[in-house]
């Protein structure tokens, strides 16, 4: 019997230890594991994005094509081609232009040897003239002569100045033969490249009827000259002005940011959606270097940079809870609730003015 009782308890006593064990493991405070950064001295920014992407665009691109119908004969440039003004992009067949000018070119020579042959003939009658003139005054020759030689000298002088006329209307057709020529050639207005061609040799091109748009013949792009258009919202429109610092991003180009400047805003607000309507605006590269690896059509996100603080204080904007305040970890590793004053702030860094030093480790 005694036995019995002291084998209950053992048991007892073995499950009270176990109880007051499993007590002991449960009661006890699991540490939470948390992300800290440290508060350091950096660039904070107040800024104003885009609502949509933007997007990269060239400052001079023409749509061109010649003035008149009719058969491509040469296109001396492929799609890529890098061309300086005045270049051929596109030629016409032109050939009763060309027998035109040749033409008109003789009837100009022809033109001008009558000229110089009317006017040697004009000069010869005027030193006649004036010769029988003086015979006349010393009673040498007759008034009759004299009269005769007066007339053939007017009579020269007109035919001079008549040769001279034919001769500037006959430069007036080389000019005109020479227009018509040019308008079945196409140049380029600027140096760019030659982003598109539409179509082949031996098809026809037509010049766009009044209100009814075609594909041009060329499309030329000035890419030595780009720039970034972009949709701000209407509520930030108000806070840009011409001039202000942007800072550049591409998608195309991920690990690089460009230095820009504000240089238009849209005098007008879009309106393609009712609920989200916005102002277009225009950034310039400060570095026109930074453009060459760029294409025309790129997509682009800006940032135009309201208020800037360097050198300043800050945290990362994710570490600031409600209220203006942040947990700090304390020496003893314990995390404390700090209450903190603010100024600048973006999605990235808040601007710290009291409440934090460098080197506080904040919870992110």
């Amino acid at each position: 019997m005694l036995n019995r009782h002291f084998k209950l308890l053992v048991a007892l006593l073995s499950l009270l230890a176990v109880g007051a064990a499993l007590y002991t493991w449960l009661g006890k405070t699991k540490p939470v594991e948390v992300a800290v950064k440290a508060i350091n001295f950096g660039t904070v920014q107040n800024t104003v994005s885009n609502t949509r992407a933007g997007t990269i665009k060239a400052c001079r691109r023409a749509g061109i094509s010649p003035p008149i119908g009719g058969q491509i004969a040469s296109m001396p440039v492929t799609e890529g081609d890098q061309v300086k003004p005045g270049q051929l992009l596109m030629e016409l067949w032109n050939h009763d232009q060309l027998a035109q000018l040749e033409l008109a070119t003789s009837e100009a020579d022809a033109a001008e040897a009558n000229a110089n042959q009317a006017c040697i003939r004009a000069d010869v009658a005027l030193r006649d003239s004036y010769r029988l003139n003086q015979l006349k005054r010393s009673n040498l020759a007759s008034d009759e002569a004299a009269d005769k030689a007066d007339g053939e000298a007017r009579a020269q002088q007109a035919a001079c100045a008549a040769a001279r006329a034919t001769r500037k209307v006959s430069a007036a057709k080389i000019r005109l033969v020479q227009a018509e020529l040019e308008r079945t050639r196409l140049t380029a207005p600027f140096a760019g490249v030659v982003a598109e061609l539409n179509g082949e040799i031996g098809e026809f091109v037509t010049p766009s009827p009044v209100g009814i748009p075609t594909p041009p013949a060329v499309d030329l792009v000035d890419n030595s000259c780009l720039y970034v258009s972009a949709p701000i919202d209407e509520v930030d429109a108000p806070q840009i002005r011409v001039g202000m610092p942007v800072n550049i991003s591409l998608d195309a180009m991920a690990k690089k940011r460009f230095d820009g400047k504000l240089r238009r805003i849209a005098p007008y607000v879009l309106e393609l959606e009712k609920q989200a309507r916005t102002v277009d605006v225009e950034v310039e590269f400060l570095c026109p270097e930074a453009c060459q690896d760029m294409l025309p059509g790129y997509s682009a996100d800006i940032e135009v940079i309201i208020k800037e603080q360097r050198k300043t204080l800050r945290a990362p904007t994710e570490a600031i809870l409600e209220g203006n305040s942040v947990l700090v970890l304390g020496a003893d590793g314990t995390l404390q609730r700090r209450e903190i004053k603010t100024g600048l702030s973006n999605w990235a860094w808040t601007e710290i003015t009291e409440g934090l030093a460098e080197g506080d480790e904040v919870v992110v």
